[in-house]
């Protein structure tokens, strides 16, 4: 067995089987992913209130959405070069205080220019978390169930969206504030942050690359110690494990990691990674944060529109509990791919429904299907990279998706007056297609040891 004062950190990691520290870095970021999740289910409610509460044109609810994605999409850059600079924990606290206080704060506005900004800055704070989250866990996770433990960090984004439907179904609808209840219950990230600041670790091998070997041996050997234990497992052999990657000079620069991802080596998996997360990014947010409100245009009331949407979100969890365990078994490439292709089908299948049973349905099947998709990519973006790069490139991605979310609300009024939901869906059913033959341009790492350069 490799002794822990010859093998790396990568090794290290490699080699341990799942414990509770494991399931603490997984649940504790996953916590985080949630509240985000709320804060973004939560805006998709809220328009469909404030549209009736304050007679908005389509043009200014939907400015609503997308200006929290400008802020996303600069977030996302942003806190990607951050967390790649200053270390994942600390970037992950940060952005959960800035999102939470600004959709507190968001509670207390009396018109839309004061809402507009105040969800500016929920954008920037949520697009820098979600990235910066998975990169960390993937840095924890060992090889062999690496893919799994990102899917199952991406499903807590179905809990966070069945929170804010039952949120939007039992709150907003009871009275004139119930959108500001509402967005008071999305502060609670800020107060979170300082669980996430003093209760997890820092990434090991974000250490180790900035020449913290002491700080990144203490966090391995905690991990080490418990699996020690007289009632744990032993650690497996050094050949049970994925070879660890070779070392790379000094920790590139800012402007460095910038030219690195158009880089010959990253080139092709960075150009096919920014357009399946912009094409995913259109048909995710124009779809959901419109659902209520399309389903409101159809002659539903408001409550029954809410109920709809949450029997759809529930979908969800089914869809990524299946793609956690198809992406080490297929791969990340064929399973991300597959649920692409699902969801274009049930994207059309849903914008061609009548009647209940199949709006319910087909909603469900297009929930399944892209939530399954969006947990493979996020398991497969830090893959794409090494430890000094890692971040950026899944951050300066998430970014270019964010672009898409931007767009996407503002084109569903105007395709939805040209040709009503069948065109909408049709359109949603091709930035599917694209992306899932934009995958097999990726990397597929199951089973290997994650790029320690």
């Amino acid at each position: 067995m490799t002794d822990a004062s010859t093998a790396t950190v990568s090794e290290r990691l490699d080699r341990l089987p799942f414990t509770r520290r494991h399931l603490r870095v997984l649940t504790g970021s996953g916590v985080g992913w949630a509240l985000d999740a709320m804060d973004v289910g939560l805006i998709s409610f809220i328009i469909a209130a404030l549209a009736q509460q304050w007679s908005l044109e389509p043009t200014e609810a939907a400015w609503i959405a997308s200006i929290g994605f400008v802020g996303m999409a600069i977030g996302a850059s942003v806190g990607g070069l951050l967390a790649d600079r200053f270390g994942r924990r600390q970037v992950f606290a940060l952005t959960l205080i800035v999102y939470g206080l600004a959709t507190g704060a968001s509670a207390l506005v009396g018109g839309l220019a004061l809402l507009l900004i105040l969800r500016f800055f929920v954008g920037l704070g949520l697009g820098a978390e979600l990235p910066v989250a998975s990169t960390y866990v993937s840095e924890f996770a060992p090889a062999r169930i690496r893919g799994r433990m990102v899917v199952l960090l991406e499903a807590f984004w179905a809990v966070g969206w069945t929170a804010a439907a039952l949120i939007g179904y039992f709150v907003i609808p009871t009275s004139e504030n119930g959108w500001r209840w509402a967005f008071a219950l999305g502060a609670i990230p800020a107060v979170y942050a300082l669980i996430v600041r003093w209760g997890l670790p820092e990434s090991a091998r974000w250490l180790e690359r900035r020449g913290r070997l002491a700080d990144a041996d203490a966090v391995v050997r905690a991990f080490e110690a418990e699996v020690a234990a007289p009632t744990a497992q032993p650690l497996p052999s050094k050949e049970q494990t994925a070879s660890a990657s070779p070392e790379m000079p000094a920790a590139p620069t800012t402007r460095e990691r910038l030219r690195l991802l158009w880089g010959r080596e990253f080139r092709v998996r960075t150009a096919c990674l920014w357009l399946v997360w912009f094409c995913v990014n259109f048909s995710y947010y124009g779809a959901f944060i419109w659902i209520p409100t399309i389903l409101v245009a159809q002659g539903y009331d408001l409550v029954r529109s809410f109920g709809f949407t949450f029997i759809i979100t529930l979908a969800q969890l089914p869809g990524y509990a299946v793609a956690a365990w198809l992406i080490e078994v297929w791969g990340r490439r064929a399973t991300l791919s597959i649920f692409l292709a699902g969801s274009a089908v049930s994207a059309i299948l849903f914008g061609t429904a009548a009647g209940e049973p199949a709006i319910i349905a087909t909603g469900m099947a297009l929930s399944f299907f892209n939530l399954g998709a969006w947990g493979a990519l996020y398991a497969v973006t830090p893959e794409m990279y090494p430890t000094s790069l890692r971040a950026t490139g899944s951050g300066w991605a998430a970014g270019a998706g964010r672009i898409a979310s931007i767009v996407a609300p503002l084109t569903v009024p105007p395709m939805l007056a040209l040709g009503g939901a069948p065109a909408l869906f049709v359109l949603f059913a091709a930035f599917f297609a694209v992306a899932a033959i934009a995958a097999w341009g990726l990397l597929d790492r199951r089973g290997r040891a994650l790029d320690d350069r």
